[in-house]
C-alpha cells in the first residue's frame, strides 16, 4: 500500500479532504438524490458519524465547486452545477449556555462570519431576525434561492434537556432562531438540518410543517458511516495493511473489525454500518481500540440513564415500535429514545408482522465504552480499580481457575461503596437476584466478553450466561436459597443444553449470595 494514503481523522471539511487527497468514501449520489427529493430535510445520526462532513459536502455542492467532485458518483448525475448563496451554521458553537440570554449572545457571535458576507441591519437584534435578514439580502443580491445548512442544531439544548427552569427559555430562543426557515420558504432552495437527537416540530421547528425526516428512511440509511461493501471494496488496501500489522489474514482482520466497529442500522432495510470515525482512526493508528469513547461517555447520557433508572441489562434485546425510540427526546418517559439517537443501541432486525423493531448494543466498542462509563457512575468505584479487577478475573477464567475468579468477584462486590443513585437497587436485594444480575452484567461486559442476563430457553430463563471462545459459563443466582439449589435448577431445567457443542466446554455454576454482606456466600460448580 502506498505510504501516501491518508485518513481524514478529525477532518470534517469536504473541500480540504478532497484537495489534500484524504481517503473519501463516496456518498455523493445520495447527496444529489436527497437535494432533489425535498426542499427541507432533517437527519439524526450519532456523534462522530460524519454529519459535519455531509454538511460541508452540501456546502461545496451548492456553491458549485465542481472541481472537488471530479471522479465521484455525482458527476454522472449533476449536469447544471448552478451556484447558490449558502448560509452554513454549526450550532455546536453555542453549547454550554445556562441561560437564554447566554444562548442568544452565543448564536449572534456564531453568526459573525456570515454577517461579513451577507450584512446586518440595525433592527436585527435577535438571532432569528438576523437569519431572516441574511436570507433576504442573499436572495436579493444574487437573484438565487439560498441553501441553508445547519449542523448540530440540538447542541445547545442537550445539556439542559431535563432542567425544568432552563430548557423552556432556551427552547424559545431556538424557536425564534429557526422560525425564518419556514417564513422564508420562497427564498430557500434547500434546507438541511442535522443533529444527534430529535426534538419535536412543535417545540423547535414550530412553523416548519414540511420538514422531511430521513433518519429512518431506508434510501438514506448509508448516507453516513461505512457499509460492509464499502469496506471490502474501497478500503481493501487498508484491511491488508492492518492484517499485516496483526499477522493475520485479511479475512480474519475483517472479522475483528466487524466485531469491534460494525453493527449499526438506521432503517428497516439497512446494511450494517461501521462507525466511520473509529474505523478510520483504527487504520490511522494501526491498532484496534475503543476510539469512540476517547473523551468518555457523554455525561448527559449517564445523567439521563440515572434519571430514568435505566436497567442496562435490558439493552441486550429490546423489542419496540418505532414510536418508542424515534420520538422527541424532550417528551421521552425513559432513556430509550436518547440511547438510540445517540448510537448506544441500534436497530438489529424488524418484524414485519408485528411492526416491531429489535434493538441492541451495536458492537464491542460501544459495549465496552458504555460499561466503562456506567461502572463508576453506578458503583462509585474508580475506573482503573474496576479495570484492574477485570484483568485479574479474566486471567483466572482463561486459566480455567474458577476458584480464583470467584474469590476476585467476592472481594470486588464487597468493595463497592454504592453511591447514592445505586442504593435504590439495594432495597430489593433480599427478595430477588436482580441486583446481582445487573452488577454481573456490568462486570463481564467490562471484560469484553459476551454476557447476557435472563436468557430465554425451553424451560425458563437462565439468570446469567457468559460465553468465552472455548467455554460457556451458565450461572444460576440465589439470594433466598443455596448454591446446591441453584445448581440443581440448572440441571433440572437443562439450562446448559443449548451450549453443548462438540469441543466446547460448559461450566455450570450455582451461586448463593450472603444477604448481610451483599457478596458471594457460596458457590458450586457442576
Amino acid at each position: 500500500m502506498s505510504p501516501e494514503r491518508k485518513y481524514p481523522v478529525g477532518i470534517q471539511t469536504f473541500e480540504r479532504l478532497r484537495k489534500e487527497n484524504y481517503v473519501y468514501i463516496d456518498k455523493t449520489d445520495l447527496v444529489w438524490k436527497m437535494t432533489k427529493e425535498s426542499p427541507y430535510v432533517f437527519l439524526s445520526r450519532p456523534r462522530r458519524f460524519g454529519k459535519s462532513l455531509l454538511t460541508t459536502t452540501l456546502d461545496s455542492y451548492f456553491k458549485g465547486k465542481k472541481e472537488l467532485f471530479e471522479g465521484l458518483k455525482i458527476m454522472e448525475l449533476e449536469t447544471e452545477w448552478e451556484q447558490y448563496p449558502v448560509i452554513h451554521l454549526d450550532v455546536s458553537n453555542a453549547k454550554n449556555c445556562q441561560t437564554a440570554e447566554e444562548l442568544r449572545e452565543a448564536i449572534l457571535f456564531m453568526m459573525k462570519p456570515l454577517v461579513k458576507v451577507f450584512g446586518r441591519e440595525d433592527d436585527e437584534a435577535k438571532p432569528g431576525q438576523l437569519l431572516t435578514g441574511m436570507i433576504r439580502r442573499a436572495y436579493e443580491k444574487t437573484g438565487k434561492q439560498v441553501a441553508v445548512i445547519i449542523d448540530e442544531y440540538d447542541a445547545p439544548l442537550l445539556d439542559v434537556l431535563h432542567e425544568e427552569e432552563q430548557l423552556p427559555a432556551c427552547r424559545r430562543v431556538m424557536q425564534e432562531f429557526y422560525q425564518p426557515l419556514k417564513a422564508s420558504e420562497a427564498m430557500i432552495r434547500f434546507c438541511f438540518i442535522t443533529g444527534i437527537t430529535k426534538f419535536s416540530q412543535l417545540s423547535i421547528f414550530s412553523t416548519i410543517n414540511n420538514l422531511t425526516n430521513i433518519s429512518m428512511d431506508s434510501k438514506y440509511a448509508a448516507i453516513c458511516g461505512i457499509t460492509e461493501q464499502e469496506l471490502v471494496t474501497d478500503m481493501a488496501p487498508d484491511i491488508a495493511m492492518l492484517a499485516g500489522e496483526y499477522e493475520c489474514t485479511p479475512e480474519e482482520m475483517r472479522a475483528k473489525l466487524k466485531r469491534q466497529y460494525d453493527g449499526y442500522r438506521f432503517a428497516k432495510m439497512s446494511p450494517d454500518i461501521y462507525n466511520p470515525f473509529s474505523l478510520l482512526k483504527c487504520f490511522n493508528q494501526r491498532n484496534i481500540a475503543n476510539y469512540w469513547f476517547e473523551s468518555g461517555t457523554p455525561t448527559f447520557l449517564i445523567r439521563q440513564m440515572q434519571h430514568f433508572k435505566t436497567d442496562v441489562t435490558t439493552m441486550e434485546r429490546i423489542e419496540a415500535a418505532a414510536e418508542a425510540f424515534d420520538q422527541p427526546t424532550e417528551n421521552m418517559e425513559d432513556a430509550l429514545p436518547l440511547l438510540y439517537q445517540s448510537g448506544y443501541i441500534t436497530i438489529k432486525d424488524y418484524d414485519k408482522e408485528s411492526y416491531t423493531y429489535i434493538l441492541s448494543i451495536p458492537n464491542m466498542e460501544v459495549r465496552t465504552g458504555l460499561v466503562s462509563g456506567l461502572i463508576p457512575a453506578y458503583t462509585g468505584l474508580k475506573r482503573n480499580d474496576t479495570q484492574g479487577f477485570a484483568l485479574r478475573f479474566w486471567r483466572a477464567l482463561k486459566r480455567d481457575n474458577l476458584d480464583t475468579a470467584m474469590q476476585e468477584l467476592t472481594a470486588f462486590l464487597a468493595g463497592i461503596p454504592y453511591v447514592e443513585g445505586f442504593k435504590e437497587k439495594l432495597n430489593d436485594v433480599k427478595n430477588y437476584e436482580g441486583f446481582y444480575e445487573y452488577t454481573f452484567w456490568l462486570i463481564f461486559n467490562m471484560l469484553n466478553v459476551y454476557a447476557r442476563t435472563q436468557v430465554k430457553c425451553a424451560k425458563g430463563r437462565i439468570d446469567f450466561v457468559v460465553q468465552l471462545p472455548d467455554t460457556t459459563y451458565v450461572f444460576e443466582l440465589k439470594v433466598n436459597g443455596t448454591a446446591q439449589q441453584a445448581l440443581d435448577q440448572i440441571n433440572d431445567k437443562g439450562y446448559f443444553l443449548p451450549y453443548q457443542t462438540e469441543g466446547h466446554k460448559v461450566v455450570k455454576v450455582g451461586v448463593a449470595f450472603d444477604r448481610d454482606t451483599m457478596t458471594v456466600g457460596e458457590y458450586l460448580v457442576g
